[in-house]
C-alpha cells in the first residue's frame, strides 16, 4: 500500500487558509461595501446619501438597524449617520449620511453591524431640529445649520378671528435669518418669552425681520384660477416624524378649504437636510373636482427686489433688500410639472408674488423652497444665489447613484 507523507508546513498552510477564509466569511456577515457615484460635472458638498434598509437587511438582522455604522472604506473613519423611520411605524426604513463628492467622482463606503453602535458613532456639533412651539401661541418651527423656518397653527388663527392680539392667519412660510451654524430655535423663543420681540433684533446670531402676513412667504401654496389665488388657513394638526444630525421630518394637516367651488384637503410633509438652504415640501392635495394647478408662491414684499427664473431648469427666485443686507428666496421644482410662472405685482399689501403654477401628479406635488441671506456669509450676491439654485436643480435631476 502506498502512503504519502504530509509535511507540517502543508498542514499549517491548510489551517491558515481555513482560518483566513472563516474570518473573511464572518467579516462579510458583519459588513457590506458599496459605492457612491456623482454623474455630474459639478462638485457636491454635504450631499445626503440614503441607504434603503432592504439593501442591508441581513446586517440589520444581526444587531438591529440602530446598530449599523457607515465607514469611509479608504480611511476606516466612522461617519455621522442617522437611522430614519419615514412613516412613524417604529421600523427603520433607511440609513442617512453625508459626503462631499467631486465632479464625476466616485467613493467607496462600508456599512458595518456592531454591538452598541451609539458608543462608536461620532456626535455632530451641528444638527437639524424641529418642534411644535405652544409657548409662542402654536408655531411649528424647523432649522438646520444654515436656515430656520416657521409656520402657524390653529390658536394663532383663532386669535385673528376673535380680533385678539398676537394672532396670525396664514398658511405661508416664515423665514428666520440665522448666521450661526448651531441651533437657535429654543434660545430665540426663550429670549422672546422673557422680552417680547427679542428675536426681531439681531444680537449676532441673526433675527426675524421677514414679514409673512396672509402672503405665501417662502413657498406657501394655493390654487390659481381666474386671476385669484385660493389658499388654506393655518395648520390644524402636526406630527413630528424625525430629527437628527442629517434630517428633520414632520407633517402638517390643514382643514378642508375652498378653491372656486372645489373642496380641497391638504397635508404637507416637510423635511430639511443638514447643509441645505431649501426645505423639501411634499404636498398632497385631494379635491372633489380636478384641480387646474397647484401654485407655489414667494412673496415680493414691497416689490423693490428683482425676480429671476429659469423655467427649463426649474428654479425661480426673488432677491430683495432686507434692512442693512439682502435676501434671496427661491423655489426649485422638476421642470416637467411646471406650467408657467408669474411675476404678479398688485397694489394690495401682501398679495404680490412670484407664482409657480405646477401640475399635480397623483394629487401630489414635490418642490423645494428656502432662502439665502447675504449677511450670513453664505451668498454675496444675487448671482451666487442663482448659481446655488441652478446647481440644486441639476443635483435633483441627477441624484447620487448608490451601488452595492
Amino acid at each position: 500500500m502506498y502512503s504519502k507523507k504530509v509535511s507540517w508546513a502543508t498542514v499549517w498552510g491548510a489551517m491558515f487558509f481555513f482560518s483566513a477564509s472563516l474570518s473573511s466569511c464572518q467579516q462579510n456577515l458583519l459588513s457590506q461595501e458599496f459605492t457612491v457615484s456623482n454623474k455630474l460635472a459639478v462638485a457636491r458638498k454635504s450631499e445626503t446619501v440614503s441607504i434603503p434598509l432592504n439593501k442591508v437587511s441581513k446586517l440589520a438582522q444581526k444587531y438591529g438597524a440602530e446598530n449599523l455604522l457607515v465607514k469611509n472604506t479608504g480611511t476606516d473613519v466612522v461617519l455621522v449617520s442617522q437611522a430614519l423611520d419615514n412613516n412613524g411605524d417604529g421600523t427603520i426604513d433607511e440609513i442617512l449620511f453625508q459626503t462631499d463628492m467631486q465632479p464625476n467622482g466616485r467613493k467607496t463606503f462600508t456599512i458595518v453591524a456592531v454591538e452598541n453602535a451609539a458608543a462608536q458613532r461620532p456626535e455632530s456639533k451641528i444638527s437639524t431640529y424641529s418642534r411644535f412651539v405652544p409657548e409662542r401661541t402654536d408655531d411649528y418651527t424647523w432649522e438646520n445649520d444654515r436656515v430656520a423656518f416657521r409656520t402657524y397653527g390653529p390658536v394663532a388663527q383663532q386669535l385673528v378671528e376673535r380680533n385678539e392680539p398676537n394672532g396670525t392667519l396664514t398658511s405661508g412660510i416664515d423665514a428666520w435669518l440665522k448666521r450661526v451654524d448651531y441651533p437657535i430655535i429654543n434660545k430665540w423663543y426663550q429670549n422672546n418669552s422673557e422680552r417680547p420681540g427679542a428675536y426681531h433684533e439681531d444680537t449676532g446670531e441673526g433675527y426675524d425681520p421677514y414679514h409673512v402676513g396672509p402672503s405665501r412667504g417662502v413657498g406657501g401654496i394655493g390654487v390659481w384660477e381666474d386671476g385669484k389665488l385660493y389658499v388654506s388657513k393655518n395648520f390644524v394638526s402636526y406630527k413630528t416624524i424625525a430629527e437628527g444630525p442629517i434630517r428633520t421630518v414632520f407633517e402638517l394637516t390643514y382643514a378642508p378649504w375652498q378653491a372656486n367651488g372645489r373642496t380641497i384637503t391638504e397635508t404637507k410633509r416637510i423635511s430639511l437636510d443638514l447643509g441645505s438652504n431649501l426645505s423639501r415640501f411634499e404636498v398632497n392635495l385631494k379635491s372633489d373636482q380636478p384641480l387646474p394647478n397647484a401654485t407655489v408662491g414667494l412673496t415680493l414684499h414691497d416689490k423693490k427686489g428683482e425676480v429671476n427664473a429659469n423655467k427649463e431648469q426649474g428654479w425661480f427666485r426673488y432677491w430683495e433688500p432686507m434692512d442693512d443686507s439682502e435676501l434671496g428666496v427661491g423655489i426649485v421644482v422638476a421642470p416637467a410639472i411646471v406650467q408657467e410662472y408669474k411675476d404678479h405685482r398688485v397694489p394690495e399689501k401682501d398679495q404680490s408674488h412670484v407664482y409657480v403654477l405646477t401640475t399635480p401628479e397623483k394629487d401630489q406635488i414635490i418642490y423645494y423652497a428656502g432662502f439665502g441671506w447675504k449677511k450670513s456669509g453664505q451668498f454675496n450676491s444675487a448671482a451666487d444665489w442663482d448659481a446655488y439654485l441652478a446647481d440644486f436643480g441639476k443635483c435633483l435631476a441627477s441624484p447620487l447613484e448608490v451601488a452595492f
